[in-house]
């Protein structure tokens, strides 16, 4: 699976939140003020790669004459009115040639994370190793997906986003070919954990640019359609690399792999160019200095440029101090980790339940998985129903609404992903037919997928300043849990028995539904004692002007 910045369309925008406290010439940028002035997304700031002086009005509106002077005399270089250089104003065909295109990406990295489980054997026969060692392909590779964005995020601001895309994907698709043709497990454990960190780039920056593309009022449909792809790829693994496993050889999975990204990492250096907006200000800024000699045309990521040191600091130190001081982002994590655990357990259950105890080959093993993926395109159908709705409860606030208003949904959906458990597990006798426990993945699929859109919701909503961090940390925990799953989920099975190892998922996932109710209920009283979460009410205080939030 993928990073969490790509999991819903809530995630995927908020990854890109700021990083860093935001006071003084910020904060108006990242709200509607009485001022009327439109805001741009913080998705487009480099907000975590300038220090507290930038002024960043470059970003918020453009310029006939393509520049603002400041106070110093610089010219601060901004887009033009029209300006077919900013991704906003390309065509809405183009936009969504590069929105289906990264959303390919997403699912081309997340096919790649479970496609390898479709012959384990055949590695275990091949090296000689156990079982377990052979896991590692899949525990390393997502181990990967969660130190990755720590330091990919911060170098996307400071260099742009096709820079870290072009680069990383070019590791990643040159890595998959010792693992295609290794010699032995080591090769392969290492081919794969570096493939898990160069894949992790790409999946971290799609939600950026994403907002690059699309305006606020736009975005949603955007979002739905790319929101299902990253679930979507780890449900199809299987039953490619089932089918594979069959009839060629494990090396084929990794063929098979290698051109199919191959493709789209073809298709992504050639049709998609920079969107992040001051990369594309600062080339340009470049540009004017050399043709007119005029050293004063600058960008404020040139002017106020940060450390990067103290941005790497920053981006690794901050997630760490949210996961254990932050209740809400610990139990959220906690809760997040549990559903992205259980996903991978279900790659290694599942041949237990229906190869081992109903005697299905790899192939058919994989089609097992088709209702998860039907209950994942179904939340992604319901996701502009859910935002609608939200958008209405939000003019009840006068768009100002508490962030507990994103866990309604999560209140409804928590209950599905124990029930689908439940139905998995006494469904999975070896005597009774397979209907049961491969229907039970609906549930499950649809559940995955909203509670990610509304506990990334949430966490962005309580932590705006700091949504970067929460999510990191949660995205931190969640890969390191999902990693591990796979290395006891077989011997569980065996040692419980099919049935109870299933409730004991479910009773978990069971408890993890009181975690929405309490933050419902007293969410907002456990932010008021954080020095860290977001309060609208105390930033219009100290601004003397009422402030209205723009949500995603």
């Amino acid at each position: 699976m993928a990073s969490d910045d790509a999991f819903s369309a809530a995630s995927t925008e908020a990854a890109s939140h700021p990083d860093i406290e935001l006071s003084g010439t910020h904060q108006p940028y990242l709200h509607r003020a009485a001022t009327n002035v439109a805001p741009l997304d913080a998705a487009n700031f480099p907000v975590a790669a300038v220090d507290s002086q930038a002024d960043l009005t470059e970003y918020i509106s453009p310029h006939q004459s393509g520049f603002v002077v400041d106070k110093e005399g610089y010219k601060v270089v901004t887009f033009t009115p029209g300006d077919p250089s900013n991704p906003r104003n390309w065509s809405k065909g183009y936009k969504w040639l590069c929105t289906l295109l990264v959303s390919l990406l997403c699912f081309a990295v997340s096919f790649g994370s479970a496609v390898v489980t479709g012959d384990i054997e055949g590695v275990m026969e091949q090296f000689g190793v156990s079982q377990e060692v052979v896991i590692l392909t899949v525990t390393l590779f997502v181990i990967g997906f969660g130190i990755g964005p720590l330091a990919f995020a911060p170098l996307s601001e400071l260099f742009g986003r096709q820079i870290i895309y072009v680069t990383t994907l070019t590791v990643a698709v040159i890595f998959i070919v010792p693992c295609a043709v290794a010699q032995n497990i080591g090769t392969l454990l290492v081919s794969r954990f570096i493939d898990g960190i160069a894949f992790s780039a790409p999946m971290t920056l799609v939600g950026g640019t994403l907002a690059d593309l699309w305006s606020d009022e736009e975005r949603g449909v955007a979002m739905a359609a790319f929101s299902a792809a990253p679930f979507l790829g780890p449900c199809i693994g299987p039953i490619v690399g089932g089918y594979i496993g069959d009839t060629v050889s494990w090396r084929w999975i990794y063929y098979t792999l290698l051109i199919f990204c191959g493709v789209v990492y073809a298709l992504i250096v050639v049709i998609i160019p920079e969107t992040y907006a001051p990369e594309i200000l600062k080339r340009r800024a470049r540009k004017m200095r050399k043709e007119s000699g005029d050293k004063s045309y600058v960008t404020d990521l040139e002017l106020n440029r940060r450390p990067l040191g103290e941005m790497l600091k920053v981006s690794l130190c901050r997630p760490l101090i949210l996961l254990f001081r932050e209740l809400i982002v610990l139990l959220m994590s906690l809760y997040m980790s549990v559903l992205y655990g259980l996903l991978y357990m279900f790659f290694f259950a599942y041949p237990v339940v229906f190869q081992e105890g109903k005697g299905m080959s790899g192939g058919s093993t994989g089609l097992m998985f088709i209702p998860i993926a039907v209950g994942i395109i179904v939340a992604g159908a319901l996701a502009p129903l859910v935002n609608s709705h939200y958008r209405k409860v939000s003019l009840r606030y006068n768009g100002w609404p508490p962030a507990e208003v994103r866990l309604v949904p999560m209140m409804l959906s928590c209950w599905l992903v124990p029930i689908g458990l439940f139905i998995f597990a006494w469904t999975s006798y070896p005597r009774l037919t397979w209907v049961g426990p491969c229907l039970a993945g609906f549930p499950c699929g649809i559940g995955f997928c909203l509670l990610y859109n509304s506990a990334n919701n949430y966490i962005v909503d309580s932590y705006q300043h700091h949504a970067a961090s929460a999510l990191a940390a949660k995205t931190f925990l969640r890969s390191m849990w999902g990693a591990a799953c796979p290395l006891f989920t077989i011997q569980m099975y065996h040692r419980l028995g099919n049935e109870w190892a299933g409730s004991l998922l479910a009773f978990i996932a069971l408890a993890c539904c009181a975690i929405p109710f309490l933050f419902y209920w007293f969410g907002a009283k456990i932010r008021s004692y954080s020095k860290y979460a977001y309060s609208p009410e105390d930033e219009a205080a100290e601004k003397g002007a009422r402030v209205e939030v723009s949500h995603v």
